[in-house]
């Protein structure tokens, strides 16, 4: 298998560096490389100038770029490395691949320019309490009466959800069908009557994820998006693409220059970190699996360029199975080479005022990332649902 880039990929990087150097506010970069949160408003201005070509991962006929999935490999990892902004919401990454596969004409043309143009934010309504990895155990509720749905229930750890628009939702329309069949997919917006939204505060004092209360809330039926109770296929189509982009190479692999450069300016005993054995050791045991995770990457997009297609391969389990410990290892691994100053907390309010840093100003946002790191092996499917799909999928078990 050959998985060096072409000249013509190599050149597209090249493309992706310039467009990046025109655009990005020396601010912006700064912001991004100390870790710090964008807001809103900043993002979609930036996702406004990224998409200018289409959206990354869109087919053309839907304002895509109509890139290959190589294309956007490279085009994740040079915006993570150089920094720039990402992504607004989860409209462009989830939700628009499930509307441009299974929606109607009408979905099309509504949501997918606004998706493009950074005009409505997107949240995502799966997880409930009682229903996190066994989603398929969901109770949010719609019934049908006349051209509406009355839904009923509550989401919980919705990421983004004080930002969005919109939300995307697995709702139980037959509570008599077997679990997995009587779910639907709705698409809701969030000015509607009866939508509560409430903040969860996470244990790095961040507020980034919410719950979401739906109290007889009406949806028009022109918002089920495919077919009534035919909701978990098209859940199980979104999780692998989400499954996927969780692998987190270029994340870790930036991850890992920064612990190198970090490392650098660290000195113990007069020296810098970087020349004690321990610590190059600790990065090479990171830096060799996230090699091969890479590689397994890789495959995957080849085999999704040669289908021309988005990677729709079990072995996205793998990635995200993978991704996870690496990226939480990393995480330790820069407390490490913090050292005592992750001990005090640092909100993101502090970061803005002009009170003197509690040492290095690059120390401050270490910690909190850590906490959240936490998480990584939980979100889009924990580790043992990731298990039980490669045991299933691949291994036959």
């Amino acid at each position: 298998m050959d998985i060096a880039f072409t000249e013509e990929e190599q050149a597209f990087r090249q493309e992706v560096r310039q467009l990046l150097r025109d655009n990005v506010p020396p601010e912006i970069r700064r912001k991004l490389a100390e870790g710090r949160k964008l807001s809103k408003e900043e993002t979609a201005a930036g996702v406004r100038i990224l998409y200018k070509k289409g959206v990354p991962t869109w087919p053309k006929e839907y304002g895509g770029a109509g890139w290959t999935p190589v294309q956007y490999y490279i085009f994740t990892e040079e915006v993570r490395a150089f920094p720039a902004w990402t992504q607004f919401g989860y409209g462009e990454s989830l939700v628009g691949p499930v509307i441009y596969t299974f929606g109607n004409e009408a979905q099309k043309n509504y949501y997918l320019p606004r998706i493009a143009t950074a005009k409505d934010w997107w949240c995502q309504g799966f997880s409930e309490p009682g229903a996190g990895s066994d989603l398929a155990s969901l109770r949010t509720r719609a019934v049908r009466d006349r051209d509406h749905y009355i839904v009923n229930g509550q989401k919980a750890w919705t990421t983004w959800a004080q930002y969005a628009d919109w939300i995307f939702c697995l709702v139980r329309t037959d509570s008599e069908a077997k679990k997995q069949q009587g779910i639907s997919f709705l698409l809701v917006d969030v000015k509607t009557p009866g939508v509560t939204v409430r903040p969860i505060e996470l244990i790095n004092g961040g507020h980034e994820v919410n719950e979401i209360f739906f109290d007889n809330v009406l949806v028009p039926i022109e918002n089920l998006v495919g077919e009534e109770n035919k909701g978990w296929d098209y859940a199980k189509f979104l999780l692998a693409n989400e499954r996927f982009s969780d692998a987190g190479v270029t994340s870790s692999k930036e991850g890992i220059r920064r612990i190198k450069d970090l490392a650098v300016r660290s000195c113990v005993g007069g020296k810098p970190l970087i020349d004690d054995a321990v610590v190059r050791e600790k990065i090479a045991t990171i830096e060799v699996p996230l090699k091969a995770l890479e590689m397994t990457q890789l495959r995957v997009l080849a085999n999704a360029s040669r289908r021309q297609q988005s990677p729709q391969d079990p072995a996205s389990s793998i990635l995200k199975l993978k991704g996870a410990e690496i990226e939480q290892a990393i995480a330790e691994l820069l407390m490490d080479v913090v050292g005592p100053y992750a001990l005090p907390h640092v909100s993101e309010h502090q970061l803005e005022t002009n009170e003197p840093p509690i040492g290095p100003d690059w120390a401050a946002t270490i910690a909190p990332g850590y906490f959240y790191s936490r998480a990584a092996s939980i979100y889009s499917g924990s580790r043992e649902i990731q298990k039980n799909i490669i045991a299933k999928a691949i291994l036959g078990l």
